[in-house]
């Protein structure tokens, strides 16, 4: 038996999520409830649970509010989040699951299994979440990337180009790494093109700080200021002509 305690600050949701917990995942026991930051330090300070459900948004803070009170907690975390297209962009960046208001008992479920399996996220991934939320308009610092056995934490200016491996991506880095990651060239193509990321080919996401030159010859490539050459599909090569063009002015 799993135990569990839900910070939410609307009564209804946070009624509705333990009915859901309770009805659904009958292993789960809903030991406590809070609805505020002060009541959600009063209740961990007394009540250990295995799952913590943390809304983000509470009336007299945040749920980071609870965990830099709480450094060391143990619970694993679900995040709980309203629909936000600036949320979800932070959650991708610091690779932090969640689960999306309004959610289904599919997501609710999915997210549970995730939580049992997880470790709790470090200080430097909750960091990331947390400056990505509060500063949805500023260009992030670092992402945090997937591999097969952990999570490495990228700072974004030492990108230097993501390349598509099937449904997998390779990170190129400054320092010459290579960082092989689990997700799909196009989920960081969506990601990272309000950022100075540009998608020039199918299989080729670029950085536009790197690039040194566009070559119109041979079928047309980029010369990147680390000595690599990159194709540029037959129509990206417009809009690559006019990013270079705006950049030079």
């Amino acid at each position: 038996m799993l135990t569990a305690i839900i910070v939410e600050d609307m009564p209804e949701s946070l009624a509705l999520l333990k009915q859901d917990v309770m009805t659904q995942h009958p292993d789960i026991e809903v030991v406590a409830t809070a609805q505020s930051v002060v009541e959600a330090a009063k209740v961990l300070r007394k009540t250990h649970a295995d799952i913590l459900f943390l809304d983000i948004m509470l009336g007299d803070g945040t749920g980071f509010d609870i965990l830099e009170i709480f450094p060391d907690l143990k619970s694993k975390i679900i995040f709980v989040t309203a629909s936000d297209e600036f949320a979800l962009r932070a959650f991708k960046f610091a690779a932090i699951d969640y689960v999306l208001k309004p959610y289904s008992h599919e997501e609710l479920g999915l997210a549970i299994t995730r939580a049992k399996e997880q470790i709790r996220p470090n200080q430097e991934r909750l960091a990331i979440l947390k400056d990505t939320l509060v500063a949805p308009e500023q260009r992030p610092d670092k992402i945090s990337l997937h591999t097969l056995d952990k999570i490495i934490i990228v700072n974004l200016d030492d990108i230097v180009r993501c390349e598509s491996d099937s449904n997998n991506t390779i990170f190129h880095l400054h320092d010459k790494r290579r960082v092989f990651v689990t997700k799909t060239l196009k989920y960081f193509s969506e990601m990272l093109r309000h950022y100075d990321f540009v998608r020039i080919h199918q299989s080729h996401l670029v950085n536009l700080q790197y690039i040194s030159a566009y070559i119109k010859t041979d079928g047309g490539y980029l010369m990147l200021k680390n000595g690599e050459n990159v194709p540029v599909s037959v129509r990206k090569k417009t809009e690559i002509i006019e990013i270079l063009d705006r950049m030079h002015r």
